[in-house]
């Protein structure tokens, strides 16, 4: 039986330096988006939940798409756009806007696996 909702809070995967006090105030690179990825389980979440929602916190300055295309290359060649874009809702808890590097992302996946296929 499938969850309702599950929730994919970016916060808990930001980079902390306690001894300095900061925080990443960025989501870039593939080995981070594998490593997210990976810690969220996200493919397993999105296998057993109706909805996915992914909350982007406040003070993020940058998302950069090779950071989304690690992170959602499983479930985007999975469910392909539209389902995914369905299936995954987006909160940004700031002023953050994510939407050109998502989209990027996915174009990148599904135009990666069209030249395998």
């Amino acid at each position: 039986m499938k969850v309702k909702t599950s929730l994919i809070k970016l916060e808990d995967y930001r980079v902390k330096d306690d001894k300095k006090g900061t925080i990443s105030k960025v989501f870039t690179g593939r080995d981070r988006g594998q490593k997210v990825r990976i810690d969220s389980d996200i493919d397993n979440v999105e296998a057993n939940s109706e909805l996915v929602k992914v909350i982007i916190p406040k003070n993020i300055y940058s998302i950069n798409p090779s950071f989304f295309e690690e992170l959602f290359v499983n479930v985007v060649s999975k469910l392909g756009r539209d389902k995914f874009m369905d299936k995954f809702e987006f909160v940004s808890e700031g002023d953050y806007n994510y939407a050109k590097p998502l989209s990027e992302a996915i174009d990148r996946i599904l135009r990666t696996n069209t030249a395998l296929d």
